[in-house]
């Protein structure tokens, strides 16, 4: 198997699993208060958008979802205090980001075939001398991150177990 393919198959295992994580997330977790800046719905997002916006060969050729609203791929910026503020805007359902996610899922090999991934730059002025390999590594390790953790909230707080998924069923 080569790479690329290898890639694929990754993106596609990442992306299942957070599929796993957002069809067990009880509803009334789904906007918790308790979460303050990092309900559940705006950690899937952000996970989706970055999945999508690094997949691109670089910045300039990306071209958000159709349903983005400002800011609400940001985690939040953080203040002289020391906390975090997230953008405002209004929370995306459940039904919503699987759509999102149907999108980004169907589009990983046509992104992943799009991109050099032999370019010495990673195509993201803010991760300098990165090749675009390595780059799509560290999305990957992105997706897992934050899939990893909303992993381990569900569990710890919900009792709720998802299996990892090693690689794709594709």
């Amino acid at each position: 198997m080569d790479f690329t393919t290898a890639l694929k198959f990754q993106y596609h295992a990442a992306l299942e699993y957070l599929l796993l994580v957002i069809e067990g997330c009880p509803d009334d977790r789904w906007d918790d208060p308790r979460d303050r800046d990092a309900p559940f719905w705006r950690v899937v997002y952000h996970t989706l958008f970055y999945t999508h916006f690094y997949c691109q060969q670089g910045y300039e050729s990306f071209t958000p979802w159709e349903y983005h609203q400002k800011g609400a791929n940001d985690l939040g910026d953080e203040l002289a205090d020391g906390d975090w503020k997230p953008a405002v805007c209004k929370p995306y359902t459940r039904e919503q980001l699987l759509s999102y996610w149907r999108f980004c899922d169907n589009s990983i090999d046509g992104w992943v075939d799009a991109i050099d991934l032999s370019a010495q730059d990673s195509g993201f002025p803010w991760y300098p001398g990165i090749p675009k390999v390595e780059h799509q590594l560290i999305n990957l390790r992105h997706i897992q991150h934050h899939t990893g953790a909303l992993v381990s909230r569900l569990r710890r707080e919900e009792r709720v177990v998802t299996a990892w998924v090693g690689r794709a069923k594709r």
